[in-house]
């Protein structure tokens, strides 16, 4: 989402009789908030947040499972399930405990039926099921508030020029028969009430780390919605050469529906620079911006062995034995090197229009990390256009749920999967999904041209997105961690995305040891002193780090 900020409008409050806080300009990065209202402070600085249920009758059946020795046939545990097939392995263990689960896992073994006293473990029988009627409590949709921009006439550089706009807070009950009676809040340590479901803030200049709104909605089926955040941001010009001063405006907040924020800004709590991103943190109008044509020796020497290019003139064969072109090789690969480094644009491009990562980012990533050769790297575990490793796909599993909750399923079933994450699965579990995930970014293939299989690689670019979320929010954890507060107010946007590349290449081990070390030397949490800081075995990720973000 992209971002905006606050204070409230006379008209709007005339017209209730209700008015909110003035943020005046007093000092340069402070702001003051006046009351301009009498005992109109809201109720309650905590509200009771939703509770609406309903309940319908639902038919249920039960199955009744004994784990049973084979040696003796004596039922050890006794377990009723409301899903077809066996137990599940969270289920065992919850049922029957630790320690026999341990022992159907380790001794359990196929087994001749004709002798079967001779078998070893345990086996699961199903000796029964009842259907039954139950009363199910099934939760009905909380209210929302969502947060807006009004009044805002944007010039091409994004600066609001029009002279009152307006940050506009609106609930929404979606339950018939019942509807939205009043929206409070706090803005920073002030406190706010709004009869009806809208709430209107002119706006006037914050500091630069923005201003905190916590808002809920009060509704006629007598609770309120959750207590939903923004953190508001207003950049004001002091022209004396303009009438009307032009405004900057971004807003922080899952309920923003403006403009896209930009990727991470929400999980790090981190204003882009109103200037506009660099280019390697930017997504082209066209996938034709991503072009590229760079002699890779490395993507050469990949497609002159899979016969890609004829090197027959090249009496070096056209190969080191290291696998990188010699330069009679990377010239007679050069047209095709520059099509095959450009044949993932669109693919990266639309992942970015999704909203996942910037564009330039996720090229300049695989450019550094394979070249664009979505194989693997020989004698090496790292794999794919990203060059994935278990350790990588722990953390994409660990750190991005809605990627692991969509995943999982694919592998372990949905059943397995349900209402469990990541760090709640058995180990053996855990390394089956990482396993699955390395293989599913690993396109090399005997039997396919090239070696290659083509549309294993094209699913990849979007599993790498995936990933590097999965490491920016690792990353916000991390410095969050240390500094005992949201990243965004220690690290700069574009420092935060260098700090993730370095969370990417080298781990959150590196990386935490170097915020700590230069937080200690009492350093600004910058790149370069973050990269001064670096551990001796951790320093080549500062070059990696230089090369992917120019």
């Amino acid at each position: 989402m992209t971002h905006r900020g606050l204070r409230p409008s006379f008209v709007f409050f005339t017209l209730l009789c209700i008015s909110l806080f003035l943020f005046s300009w007093v000092a340069p990065q402070e702001v003051v908030y006046a009351s301009a209202y009498t005992a109109n402070k809201a109720e309650e600085e905590t509200p009771p947040g939703p509770d609406r249920f309903t309940t319908i009758q639902v038919k249920v059946t039960i199955y009744e499972w004994w784990l049973t020795a084979w040696e003796d046939n004596e039922v050890h545990c006794q377990a009723f399930i409301e899903h077809d097939g066996m137990p599940t392995h969270n289920e065992v263990y919850d049922i029957c405990g630790s320690t026999l689960y341990d022992e159907w896992i380790k001794k359990s073994q196929s087994c001749n039926f004709e002798e079967y006293w001779l078998c070893k473990g345990f086996y699961w029988q199903v000796v029964g099921d009842k259907t039954i009627q139950r009363d199910l409590v099934v939760p009905l949709p909380d209210a929302q508030i969502w947060v807006s921009l009004e009044s805002c006439e944007e010039d091409e550089t994004g600066w609001c020029t029009s002279e009152s706009p307006r940050l506009v807070l609106t609930a929404e009950e979606p339950l018939p028969d019942q509807s939205i009676t009043r929206i409070e809040g706090m803005v920073g340590t002030d406190a706010f009430t709004c009869d009806g479901a809208r709430c209107d803030f002119l706006l006037d200049a914050t500091s630069p780390q923005g201003i905190k709104l916590v808002f809920w909605a009060y509704s006629t089926f007598g609770d309120t919605s959750p207590a939903y955040e923004a953190v508001v941001r207003v950049i004001r010009t002091d022209d004396s050469q303009r009438l009307v001063q032009k405004r900057f405006v971004d807003v922080l907040s899952t309920q923003w529906i403006g403009k896209p924020n930009a990727t991470c800004s929400i999980a790090w709590q981190s204003f882009p620079p109103p200037e506009g991103l660099p280019t390697w943190l930017s997504t082209p109008a066209t996938p034709e911006g991503l072009q590229s044509d760079v002699s890779y020796v490395y993507l050469a020497g990949n497609l002159i062995k899979q016969g890609a290019v004829n090197v027959e003139a090249c009496v070096d064969g056209g190969v080191y034995p290291d696998g990188t072109a010699t330069a009679c090789g990377l010239d007679a690969a050069t047209l095709v090197v520059s099509d095959w480094q450009n044949r993932f644009d669109t693919l990266i491009f639309d992942v970015a229009r999704k909203g996942e990562v910037p564009a330039q980012l996720l090229k300049n990533l695989f450019s550094r990390e394979s070249q664009f050769w979505p194989g693997v790297f020989e004698l090496r575990d790292d794999i794919g256009l990203g060059q994935l490793t278990e350790h990588g796909a722990d953390t994409t599993l660990m750190w991005n749920p809605a990627f692991y909750d969509e995943f999982c399923p694919l592998v372990l079933g949905a059943i397995e999967c349900a209402s469990v994450g990541y760090s709640n699965l058995s180990n053996a579990n855990q390394a089956l999904l990482r396993g699955a995930l390395l293989q599913s970014v690993n396109a090399t293939c005997a039997d396919c041209p090239l070696g290659i299989d083509l549309a294993r690689a094209d699913y990849s670019v979007d599993i790498f997105a995936r990933t590097l979320l999965a490491n920016c929010e690792q990353t916000g954890k991390v410095v969050q961690n240390v500094t005992g507060k949201p990243a965004g107010e220690s690290v700069s946007y574009e420092d935060l995305w260098r700090l993730t590349l370095l969370n990417y290449n080298a781990g959150a081990g590196c990386l935490a040891d170097a915020v700590q070390a230069a937080q200690a030397n009492n350093l600004e949490l910058t790149w370069k002193n973050v990269a001064d800081s670096l551990l001796p075995g951790c320093k080549p990720a500062a070059d990696y780090v230089e090369d992917i973000s120019q």
